[in-house]
C-alpha cells in the first residue's frame, strides 16, 4: 500500500481534489438558485407584480359593484316604502276631507233640521260664456228631482237641478242667465228677485231686481231665498249686496250681488231633497 501511494500519490491527490471540488459545486447549486432560474425569476417579477395589482383591482371592483348593487336594491326598497307612505298620506287626507264634509253636513242638519240632504260630488264644471253649471254624481235613483236646491257645505245656495239622469244631475248655478228665484233682504225683509245676468256672469256676479225705490237695501246686506209659494226653502243665503242702483226704467232699484258659495272651488255639494214649508 505504501509502495502504491509512493508511485501513484500525485494521481490519488488529484482525484481526491477533483472529487472534493465536485462535491462543493454540487452542494452549492443544491442550496442556491441557478443562474437560469435566477434570470427567469428576475424577468417574471414585474409581470407577477402587475398580475397581483390587476387581481387586487379586479377584487376591489367586484366588491365595489357588489356594494353598488346592494345600494341600488336599498334605494329601490326605500322608493317602494316612500310610495306606500305617500299613498297612506293621500288616503289620510281624503279621509280627513270626507270627515270634514261629514262634520259640515252634520252641522247643516243641526242648523236646518227640516231639510233632507243628499251628498254629491262635483264631477264636471260646465261654465261658459252663456252658461254656468255643475254636474253632480247623484240622480233620480237617489231621490233627486228637478228643481231641487243645491247648497254648499256651509249652507250657501249653489243653484237648482235643471237636468236629471239615473245617477247624475245638472245644476244651473245662481250665476246662470236661466236662474231666477224669489228673494229678500235678510236685514230689511224687503222682497226682490235674484237673477243671473249675462253681462255680470263673466265677473262671477248676479243681480237682485225689482227692489222698491224706497228700499233701505245697502251694500253688505245678505240676500236670501224668500220661500214664498213653498216651492223653494226659505232662508238660503244667495249672496251679498255689492252695489245698488236705479234700473233703466227708473221704477225700481237693481242690486249687484256676489254669491256666497265659492262656485269655482266646489268639489262637494248637498242636494235638498225635501224640506218643511215655512208659512
Amino acid at each position: 500500500m505504501k509502495r502504491f501511494l509512493q508511485k501513484n500519490g500525485f494521481l490519488v491527490l488529484f482525484i481526491a481534489t477533483v472529487a472534493a471540488v465536485t462535491l462543493c459545486v454540487v452542494n452549492f447549486f443544491s442550496t442556491n438558485t441557478s443562474p437560469l432560474s435566477n434570470f427567469i425569476n428576475t424577468a417574471l417579477t414585474p409581470i407577477r407584480s402587475g398580475y397581483t395589482a390587476v387581481a387586487g383591482w379586479v377584487e376591489h371592483q367586484r366588491a365595489h359593484f357588489a356594494d353598488v348593487h346592494e345600494m341600488e336594491a336599498r334605494i329601490e326598497e326605500l322608493e317602494i316604502q316612500l310610495a306606500e307612505t305617500e299613498r297612506k298620506l293621500r288616503q289620510a287626507e281624503a279621509d280627513s276631507e270626507e270627515n270634514q264634509l261629514l262634520r259640515e253636513l252634520l252641522n247643516l242638519r243641526q242648523q236646518q233640521r227640516d231639510f233632507t240632504y243628499e251628498s254629491a260630488k262635483v264631477i264636471e264644471q260646465g261654465g261658459s260664456n252663456w252658461e254656468s253649471s255643475l254636474t253632480l254624481n247623484r240622480g233620480s235613483k237617489h231621490g233627486v228631482e228637478m228643481g231641487d236646491c243645491v247648497i254648499s257645505s256651509t249652507g250657501y245656495l249653489v243653484g237648482i237641478v235643471s237636468e236629471l239622469g239615473g245617477n247624475w244631475c245638472k245644476v244651473l248655478t245662481v250665476l246662470d242667465t236661466e236662474f231666477s228665484m224669489g228673494a229678500m233682504d235678510f236685514r230689511t225683509e224687503e222682497v226682490c228677485v235674484a237673477e243671473g245676468n249675462f253681462h255680470l256672469m263673466p265677473e262671477g256676479r248676479l243681480t237682485a231686481r225689482y227692489v222698491d225705490t224706497n228700499s233701505d237695501m245697502a251694500v253688505g246686506d245678505l240676500i236670501v231665498t224668500s220661500g214664498f209659494g213653498g216651492y223653494y226653502p226659505q232662508g238660503l243665503v244667495i249672496g251679498t249686496v255689492e252695489s245698488v242702483q236705479v234700473d233703466d226704467s227708473g221704477l225700481s232699484l237693481t242690486a249687484t250681488l256676489r254669491p256666497r258659495a265659492a262656485l269655482d272651488e266646489l268639489t262637494q255639494a248637498f242636494i235638498i231633497k225635501d224640506f218643511v214649508v215655512v208659512d
